[in-house]
């Protein structure tokens, strides 16, 4: 590894982790760190963008092309030096695993009159492995683009999907990249025609995810590549191309302008060279068929062109670039294989041209997003003087700043990641930090600190500067301390924060770890807390038996969190059981009683019944469409209107759970109860433990609604106090719950398998072998691979990689991503029954009794009152 040159440190003064370049370039960056911060004072001038795909369709390697351009890596190493890949594991398994931010300055001609202006690029590389996509969500919620990458060859696959619908979530304009273009031209060896109709079924299905989540108050955001917004090419040899960049270059030959060329290079237009005329349909009397525009002018020549470096065939090669005004040096000519390749493609149509374009000329700057991000991300009244600043992109409006995640520094410490929506922060400013779990009234998850330096990212290094203004991401160093995951900053009281993350995989696999060594214990526990703020979804909770549980959303990712916990946090050998899975409880049917439980005193009664919710309505909570932070008006209008709750019975939803926010409501259903208000947080308490920890197994719950019918409370307020109201409450909830037909629901994968079409009765075998089942099976175009989707038990897929490369002689290659939750049909009670064992391993793990409750333990004898 090579250290910074001196030059380097001169122009950009990067601040090392102790980590260095694995390759340095000699060439130095094309700017200053004087010319980063002029420009950061310009939103107008400011792209945030990330770049967004499906596992190994070539992110990173695109990535290297901008990198190349902005002279942070050499241009001979774009593609090889992987510059976002900052970790040593990045490395040996070849996939991203933490997004990784950069900053770059540009020159660029905006107004395409010859004048060139400053651009500040802010991009974000993430990782596309779906047990990696909370990186993903941290990584979008800080800018306003995204360069969708899709390899040619497989084409949009369902992580594609799933990213594109968190980009569209979070209000990101999507462009797109179709990369690996080369394997079509050397591999399947296709024709320029072929070409086409493959680039026109990628552009049409990623239209279709597009318009399905689209929101409706976003600007259209449908690809066209009349437009500029789709670019095709291949990363690996750094060669892209848009179709108004070529039009731009046969405008002069045709002396046509450059947008009337656009509207014939794409589609059914056929250029007659004997009329010297365009024509719609490609049929010519007496003669072969024209080929299409796109095909002619576009394709055609990059194939010859490819093949010909691709096979050495300098006559040929030679007498293109002649024809294009190119000349190659002597040193290129001695290249051979890609690296001529590369050489040749860079010197006519650079990869890092195209996407340069997309992103300056089709992506929108933070002033232009904002206007549009606001009501989604801010959560208080869109009237008051903070949602004006985030709207107007104000530098001296109120500070908001929101912080997506943390990027490990020196010594256990942390910079705080995030963007500036208003406002500038600046070094040593106090700030009020808003954690996700902030509450206005109790000032939970609130502290107020000193920001002891602002930071720009570089890939591996950091920059420090005095301050960074709205519509610029920054890295914070000293408030690490009071953030475990995300939060807000701000400098006024009356500020509310941004809207927490929404994710699209769950934490379902889980690990317990304990030291080996109980003297270690301590570091142990020290470990776990740095591991957590490392990643945006990873939990870790402590059993009652001792263990500590990390829960992650599939194994690789458990692996990582493990690797990290042991190599670079607590640093101590550890033990850690088999992955396990978490399930949830829910019931069935309506309680077939009403539940009666008294106080210990027998001075306080309560009556409840409880009854499943409508798939519809939990999936609602879970999206954050109704739930804990919504408020209580439109939540009692979306119960009246898409429900069909009575009015006054929406009124009287209390509370969501377990944590607030879960998808389980306690609804009071009583008449003239009194004294009900003010013991009414006493009831909600209980139902938050219930609903964390279930009758069954001790899991939490989903999709139960638990009604409180009646009441009956002492006058005195000595007697109705916590004490005894809270259990009274939770054995009277228990009892509801396992006269309501409890039953359990296991996470359920959908696999996205790609095998050829010999292997697929194995691909078959393998997943009916695991309890799954086959939805889909559909061959890709000119290949001879076939795509299976297929539902798994998440529980059934610890070492499903394995048995389907040995069932398929290692030539499928699966993506699992958490899809919903089933319910498991089988009685929780019948022991001869798969649920009842899964049950009983779950509480012996927990160290509960092997039986689960009987319903008298939360009755009192003869107090069940039947319908």
């Amino acid at each position: 590894e090579m250290c910074i040159r001196d030059r380097y440190q001169r122009r950009v003064h990067g601040i090392q982790n102790n980590l260095g370049f694995r390759q340095i370039s000699q060439k130095m960056p094309n700017f200053t760190l004087e010319e980063i911060m002029k420009t950061m004072k310009c939103p107008e001038r400011i792209r945030n963008i990330s770049v967004i795909a499906h596992v190994d369709h070539g992110k990173t390697t695109l990535t290297d092309s901008l990198l190349a351009k902005a002279g942070l890596i050499s241009m001979s190493k774009a593609g090889d030096s992987l510059f976002t890949e900052t970790r040593k594991d990045e490395k040996e398994r070849g996939i991203t695993i933490k997004s990784t931010g950069v900053t770059m300055h540009f020159d660029y001609d905006i107004k395409q009159n010859g004048e060139l202006e400053p651009i500040l690029v802010n991009l974000i590389d993430s990782p596309g492995h779906v047990d990696f996509s909370p990186e993903v969500t941290a990584a979008l919620r800080v800018t306003d683009g995204a360069i969708v990458v899709v390899d040619f060859i497989e084409g949009v696959r369902v992580q594609t999907e799933t990213v594109l619908r968190q980009a569209l979530q979070e209000k990101i304009k999507p462009v797109l990249m179709i990369n690996k273009a080369d394997r079509g031209i050397h591999e399947l060896m296709l024709n320029s025609e072929d070409m086409y109709i493959k680039f026109v079924k990628i552009i049409e299905n990623a239209n279709i995810t597009i318009s399905t989540y689209q929101p409706p108050d976003m600007p259209d955001t449908l690809l066209d590549p009349k437009k500029g917004t789709v670019a095709f090419g291949s990363a690996y040899h750094g060669w892209a191309f848009t179709i108004p960049q070529f039009a731009r270059i046969y405008s002069k030959k045709f002396g046509a302008s450059a947008e009337a060329l656009i509207e014939k290079f794409w589609g059914d237009h056929y250029y007659n060279p004997d009329t010297k005329k365009w024509q719609t349909s490609p049929e010519v009397e007496g003669k072969q068929p024209l080929p299409r525009a796109f095909c002619a002018f576009i394709m055609d020549p990059i194939i010859k062109l490819s093949r010909a470096l691709h096979d050495n065939d300098e006559a040929v090669y030679t007498k293109l670039f002649d024809g294009l005004g190119i000349k190659m040096l002597t040193d290129d000519k001695k290249c051979t294989g890609r690296d001529l390749i590369r050489r040749g493609f860079q010197k006519w149509i650079m990869a890092a041209d195209a996407l340069l374009e997309m992103i300056v000329l089709h992506l929108p700057s933070p002033k232009e997003a904002q206007v549009y991000k606001c009501p989604y991300l801010y959560e208080g009244p869109q009237e008051d003087e903070f949602a004006k600043g985030i709207r107007e992109c104000d530098a001296n409006g109120p500070l908001i700043v929101y912080v997506s995640k943390m990027v490990p520094g020196d010594k256990g410490r942390f910079y705080s990641f995030g963007r500036v929506f208003s406002g500038t922060i600046t070094s040593g400013q106090k700030v009020r930090i808003l954690g996700p779990n902030y509450d206005e009234k109790t000032k939970t998850d609130f502290f107020v600190k000193n920001v002891t330096g602002t930071v720009v990212m570089m890939g591996k290094f950091i920059e420090k500067v005095p301050f960074v203004p709205c519509g610029n991401t920054v890295g914070i160093i000293g408030i690490d301390e009071f953030l475990t995951k995300n939060g807000t900053l701000t400098d006024n009281p009356k500020a509310f924060p941004i809207r927490c993350m929404k994710y699209s995989v769950s934490p379902v696999v889980r690990v317990a770890v304990n030291a080996k060594n109980p003297a270690d214990l301590p570091k142990l526990i020290e470990g776990l807390k740095l591991m957590v703020k490392t990643d945006p979804l990873v939990q870790v909770t402590r059993e009652e038996s001792g263990e500590h549980i990390i829960a992650g959303c599939g194994e690789l990712h458990i692996e990582i969190c493990i690797h990290d916990l042991v190599e670079s946090y607590a640093k101590i050998e550890i033990t850690q059981s088999e992955p396990v899975v978490s399930y949830k409880e829910t019931v069935s049917k309506r309680s077939s009683s009403i539940c009666l439980a008294k106080s210990q005193s027998k001075l306080n009664r309560i009556y409840c019944q409880a009854e499943p919710l409508i798939s519809e309505m939990v999936e609602d909570i879970e999206k954050g469409v109704i739930g804990g932070k919504v408020e209580a008006k439109s939540i009692a209008k979306t119960l009246n209107t898409k429900y069909g709750w009575d009015t006054a019975e929406a009124k009287k939803l209390w509370v969501f759970g377990p944590e607030d926010s879960g998808a389980n409501i306690l609804v009071d259903m009583t008449k003239g109860a009194t004294y009900l208000t003010e013991t009414r947080d006493s009831f909600e308490n209980s139902f938050q433990f219930v609903t964390k920890e279930g009758a069954l197994a001790g899991e939490e719950m989903r999709g139960m609604r638990m009604n409180i019918l009646d009441v009956m409370l002492h006058s005195d307020p000595a007697h109705r106090g916590g004490g005894q109201l809270i259990p009274m409450a939770r054995r009277a909830y228990y009892a509801s719950q396992l006269t309501a037909s409890p039953c359990m629901q296991e996470p359920i994968y959908i696999v996205n398998i790609t095998t050829p079409a010999t292997t697929v009765g194995g691909v078959y075998s393998c997943v009916a072998q695991r309890r799954g089942h086959v939805t889909n099976e559909e061959p890709v175009p000119n290949t001879p691979l076939t795509v299976i989707t297929a539902f798994l038990p998440v529980s059934e897929s610890f070492g499903f990689v394995g048995h389907l490369r040995s069932s398929t002689s290692g030539q499928a290659f699966a993506q699992c991503v958490f899809d919903h939750w089933e319910t498991i049909d089988q009685d929780p009670f019948d022991p001869s029954t798969r649920l009842a064992a899964t049950i009983a391993k779950i509480r012996a793990r927990k160290g509960l009794p092997a039986e689960i409750p009987s319903l008298e333990t939360f009755l009192d004898k003869l107090q069940l009152t039947l319908l």
